[in-house]
């Protein structure tokens, strides 16, 4: 397991790294393809080694955070990739996988809004709502694409932009916001860490 927690800190590592250098580099250049790939990389192995120390945590919590991540890297580095612009399988398991996780995290957001104890450790019923939300939202415009059969080459970009703009918001924000305990001790609970988490959705809009 100690070597599960390595892979894992150094894939976020990576995936920060890469991240921030694909945001910061010209869109479509070789420069932003490579660092693009380097942060998809990551950011699965990122997710399936949290699917896989989630569980074994102390109270346990959830594997399925892990998977939701890699749900959206596959299918935001799958529509760059997919220059046709059509659905093929991939599509259509990635519509059932996104639809799935976005019912079943709901389903766990509304139990625990009505639970009688709340719940003793994270993530709160408003976390699930809203992750909930957002993964049956991306489940539905997966189902759209399907059953339109095609994709605008404005929409294949928007679709890219928000789904890889989200999963790396999912990394800034477990690291900056829930790790400040190996932060330095004058930076915790600061504004400094609330903007470094939510800098990728706010340069998404932009």
């Amino acid at each position: 397991m100690d070597a599960i927690i390595c892979i894992h800190a150094a894939a976020g590592v990576a995936a920060l790294a890469a991240g921030g250098v694909a945001i910061a580099m010209r869109k479509g250049g070789s420069a932003h393809a490579a660092a693009g790939r380097a942060f998809c990389v990551s950011m699965l192995v990122l997710g399936v080694t949290a699917s896989i120390l989630s569980p074994l945590k102390s109270p346990p919590e959830s594997p399925v955070g892990g998977l939701v991540v890699c749900y959206f890297v596959a299918t935001a580095w799958r529509t760059a990739r997919w220059r046709a612009g059509t659905p093929g399988w991939f599509e259509k398991i990635a519509c059932a996988v996104g639809l799935s996780m976005g019912i079943a995290i709901l389903g766990a957001g509304i139990v625990l809004a009505n639970a009688a104890v709340p719940p003793s450790a994270p993530p709160g019923p408003g976390a699930l709502l809203m992750l909930g939300s957002i993964c049956l939202l991306a489940g539905l415009l997966d189902l759209r694409f399907v059953w339109r059969g095609a994709l605008s080459p404005t929409q294949r970009i928007s679709r890219h932009l928000w789904r890889m703009s989200f999963a790396f918001f999912i990394a800034t924000g477990s690291f900056f916001l829930g790790q400040q305990d190996v932060m330095p001790q004058a930076v915790r609970g600061s504004a400094v860490l609330i903007v470094l988490a939510v800098a990728p959705i706010v340069l998404m809009l932009f």
